[in-house]
């Protein structure tokens, strides 16, 4: 745990920071805190890694480096999220600050206005590629312990329909381990077959599932060492067991209560192809409760690494 002295924050970033060249360093200094090496073709030998003299008329700037072994050139963000930016690394970080430090969520709105980019979508494509970073794309671990499993849905309401319709939205299940993470698994429909791949996925045999009394667990739920359910329809919302085990799924219901809430307060409104990433910056939050905001925003950094995001994957032609 960093000290307060060295804890990064808004003001030092635009004090230390407020330079692109300055920023450069910063970022070097956590993907490379020995040596650069190339991400073109892994070479990490430092003779063979040469630093380039900035000359405009060749094309080269500032913080280029040429490998001997793939004779490529590279800087800091070949490889990450922030490839081929064309906004100024100073703004990247201020923006990694704000989308880390916040509470709930940053609009993409708000984050053109404060950091005065030049348009709407290069905004919110600065903000998906962000959230993308974030998300654990192929987590190595499974939950253990107590977890907890629930399905929300993520809309809004549509007129002259039932409350219970929900083909306007998205189906999210999240996984909750008491007093740890949080998984959260966009599906296309929730069905028995879709729960038991998320769950095989996500959640160690040796686990207790804590679900409501959804029949979709059932089956499921006789893979772990335990199974308990709660029962909704009786106002059973938790209740101590034989063994003395909490059985409820506050946990994970108040983890979609404060995300739609962030959600409905932030952006009033998001697409269903970029859910997950929306949930991936949740998730993040959730897991880095404990963090301060600049060691959130730090370890959100160090998770750039082989992740792009192009304007295709993003829904643009």
């Amino acid at each position: 745990m960093k000290s307060e002295k060295d804890d990064l924050s808004l003001i030092k970033i635009t004090r230390k920071y407020a330079t692109e060249e300055a920023a450069r360093k910063f970022f070097e200094g956590l993907r490379w805190p020995d040596a650069p090496f190339c991400p073109h073709c892994g070479n990490a030998d430092e003779k063979r890694i040469h630093p380039l003299t900035p000359n405009p008329e060749k094309k080269i700037r500032n913080g280029q480096y040429f490998c001997s072994d793939c004779r490529e050139n590279f800087t800091v963000t070949v490889g990450t999220v922030m490839e081929d930016s064309h906004i100024p690394l100073n703004k990247w970080l201020i923006a990694f600050y704000m989308m880390c430090a916040s509470k709930t969520q940053i609009s993409a709105l708000q984050l053109q206005r404060q950091l005065e980019i030049g348009s709407y979508r290069s905004a919110l494509f600065m903000c998906h590629r962000i959230r993308y970073a974030l998300k654990d794309h192929t987590p190595s671990d499974l939950l253990t312990g107590t977890v907890e499993a629930d399905e929300t849905y993520i809309g809004g309401k549509r007129k002259h329909v039932g409350g219970g319709y929900k083909k306007n939205k998205v189906p999210v299940v999240s996984l909750v381990e008491r007093n740890g993470r949080v998984r959260s698994n966009i599906l296309e429909t929730v069905t028995g077959d879709e729960i038991t791949k998320v769950l095989r996925r996500h959640v160690a045999k040796e686990a207790t599932l804590n679900t409501d009394e959804s029949p979709l667990y059932e089956k499921i739920g006789r893979e772990f060492a335990g199974h308990d359910t709660v029962d909704h329809h009786i106002e059973d919302y938790a209740h101590i067991d034989e063994s003395g085990r909490l059985v409820t799924t506050n946990t994970a219901e108040g983890f979609f209560g404060n995300s739609k809430r962030s959600l409905d307060g932030t952006h009033h409104h998001i697409s269903r192809k970029h859910t997950d990433l929306y949930f991936a910056e949740l998730d993040y939050k959730y897991n880095t409760r404990k963090f301060t905001d600049g060691e959130r925003t730090e370890e959100a950094i160090s998770k750039i690494e082989g992740k792009r995001l192009m304007l295709r994957q993003n829904g643009r032609k």
